[in-house]
């Protein structure tokens, strides 16, 4: 009886630790308390690849500029992106807006607006982010949040629910040895030698600081430190295309 009470006991702590090491150090988000999160399905030449967003007005979703397909469908207001819920509102892409000086080699000015068919119906599980604006900065330090569906494990497959992670905005030093680092258009974010950061997948989903959209995640080396768009860069680029639709 003891030795049964043992085994069970260990199956207990193990399969407990096992679940703690999700997105290198994140875990699975409460469902629906990221309501600002998008799901991006993307056909590219015949072929369905997956990035997130996020939705900054009604019919406006922000994401990477590399993210961009022949045609995108997103996903609003989903957890579990297998099983359909009666939070989801899916809407087709009526326009996309990559940055026109986007360069796929050097990793610059990747962002993109998604101009959607309708409106998202604004309810407790779909609402905008503010974004920051041109003049405020984040700077080295402070903690911030990013989300996705993307690849738990290096060599794992996606997720098909909703992970987060906190990450740390680092100096930009810390991404010297990353491809085409620029300061002015990049946020350095993540603690080398740690096991948070984000993976395949979650391209394109916003880095979140005190409630407010400060990047968008871009590229990396399935460790920290990773690369995001800063997106205070493109404010008055971000404007005009939001004023002109």
């Amino acid at each position: 009886m003891k030795l049964l009470l043992l085994l069970l006991l260990l199956t207990f702590l193990l399969s407990h630790e096992t679940g703690a090491d999700e997105i290198f150090g994140g875990k699975e988000s409460r469902p629906h308390s990221r309501p600002y999160m998008v799901f991006l399905n993307i056909t590219r030449c015949n072929k369905m690849i997956r990035c997130g967003g996020f939705l900054i007005r009604s019919d406006f979703v922000m994401t990477a500029a590399h993210c961009e397909g022949d045609f995108i469908t997103v996903k609003l207001g989903a957890h579990n992106i297998r099983y359909s819920e009666r939070t989801w509102q899916t809407i087709n892409v009526k326009h996309q807006f990559p940055h026109p000086e986007y360069n796929g080699t050097r990793f610059l000015n990747d962002i993109m607006l998604l101009k959607l068919e309708k409106k998202a119906n604004l309810t407790a599980a779909v609402k905008t982010i503010p974004l920051t604006s041109r003049l405020k900065s984040v700077l080295p330090g402070q903690e911030c949040l990013a989300a996705g569906w993307g690849r738990t494990k290096p060599e794992a497959r996606a997720s098909d629910t909703l992970q987060e992670v906190e990450l740390t905005l680092r100096n930009s030093s810390d991404c010297k040895d990353l491809k085409c680092f620029n300061e002015r258009s990049h946020l350095c974010v993540g603690t080398p030698n740690s096991n948070k950061t984000t993976l395949k997948g979650d391209s394109g989903g916003p880095l979140v600081c005190s409630g407010v959209a400060q990047g968008i995640d871009s590229y990396g080396k399935n460790k920290p430190p990773s690369v995001f768009t800063r997106i205070a860069h493109y404010r008055p680029w971000i404007d005009k295309i939001l004023k002109a639709n």
